[in-house]
């Protein structure tokens, strides 16, 4: 097998993986939604959905920008 299917093969089988691990943990976030059982204001909400978006922006900027500046003098 080439360096470049190993390679490949990984990163599809713990893209997949981690994927899947993420979404999974969104839904447990999604139960305290639950205002029988939990007491949360909009703020909160929006601080927990800023915080999220500002992670998924950085992650997304790893794949979207493949040129990796490097400081020179």
């Amino acid at each position: 097998m080439s360096e470049t299917k190993s390679k490949r093969e990984s990163f599809r089988r713990l893209a997949t993986q981690r994927t899947n691990a993420v979404i999974n943990r969104l839904r447990i976030l999604g139960h305290c939604s639950d205002s029988n059982r939990y007491e949360y204001t909009q703020e909160d909400v929006k601080k927990i959905f800023r915080s999220i978006e500002s992670e998924l922006k950085t992650v997304k900027a790893k794949f979207t920008n493949s040129s990796r500046s490097e400081f020179h003098l």
